[in-house]
């Protein structure tokens, strides 16, 4: 089945106001900004972002006015610290209030992981002792073999994820190599997958090497060819990480008017990735691509 769509068209069709939502699964890399602004030019609101850390995407989403909780472990801007749009809102509600669900990172990933198996929670041992007990997504439970004393944490059930991948087909089946992050946690548990590309590939290429077919097209709702759909983030064989427009978002949204200016021109003042492309330059995005090639061996699936 060809589900292979715009991304003005996959946000339509895929996010619903209320909705939530994994992004940034991928942690630093793969991170799926084209499809965050999209969904801030739709207008998408009431969302509920779920990821371990999700650089600055969540921080312009926060910024936009499209969220009301965040389930995640950490929400900022990696290269400087700090999210502004992030912490105007848990601090002055600004634009909005905001409801934090906070997690560790490896909570992140056994939320969704329990999800993914249909379970209502996994068992940790990494937040023993800690204030995290507190939270509601988190209860102390006993081992019925051993006894020990462990943590009980909840299923997350995300109602979206949206992954950015090298490869994909277009019946959704996907490579992607590189730091998965919790990608396949958040395909498996999510009820609705989204996926942009670099590159839509013919059936028989995914099929050529099987292990590297991270997400099933089974699961996927939408495929969108969008070539440097993680820009600012890096997408290994494509695109390193951009550091200076990392930086300068940090400068330009110190203030809440920064900001403002910073969202008309890279998001609201483009039509769409491609414009924001075309406004970032084809000299700064020929810097970003690698240099040199390293490949992998060659292996034989004959038997």
């Amino acid at each position: 089945m060809d589900k292979l769509r715009s991304l003005h068209d996959a946000i339509a069709f895929d996010v619903e106001d209320g909705n939530s939502i994994a992004m940034g699964c991928g942690l630093e890399s793969l991170i799926p900004f084209a499809a965050s602004h999209e969904i801030i030019r739709e207008k998408k609101s009431d969302l509920t972002l779920i990821g371990p850390i999700s650089d600055m995407q969540f921080d312009q989403l926060i910024g936009a006015g499209c969220v009301k909780k965040i389930i995640a472990s950490w929400v900022g801007n990696v290269a400087a610290g700090l999210g502004h749009n992030y912490r105007r809102a848990a601090e002055s509600a600004i634009p909005l209030a905001l409801e934090i669900e906070e997690h560790s990172n490896f909570t992140i990933g056994q939320g969704l992981q329990a999800a993914a198996m249909g379970l209502p929670f996994l068992p940790t041992r990494t937040i023993k002792g800690s204030d995290f007990l507190k939270a509601d997504q988190f209860k102390p439970i006993q081992c019925p073999f051993t006894h020990e004393d462990l943590v009980a944490v909840r299923a997350i059930h995300p109602d979206v994820a949206i992954l950015h991948v090298q490869y994909a087909d277009v019946e959704g089946n996907a490579h992607t190599w590189g730091n998965l992050g919790v990608m396949r946690e958040a395909a498996l548990a999510a009820k609705k997958v989204i996926l942009t590309c670099e590159e839509v590939v013919d059936h028989e290429m995914i099929l050529s090497d099987p292990n590297r077919t991270v997400i099933p097209g089974f699961v996927v709702s939408s495929v969108v060819h969008q070539p440097l759909g993680s820009h600012p983030s890096p997408t290994q064989g494509y695109s390193r990480r951009d550091d200076d427009f990392y930086f300068e978002y940090h400068t330009a949204t110190r203030t809440r008017e920064g900001f403002e200016q910073w969202l008309q021109k890279w998001v609201l003042g483009v039509e769409d990735h491609g414009a924001f492309l075309n406004l970032l330059g084809n000299d700064r995005i020929e810097r970003l691509k690698p240099q040199g090639s390293l490949f992998a061996p060659a292996v034989s699936f004959n038997y």
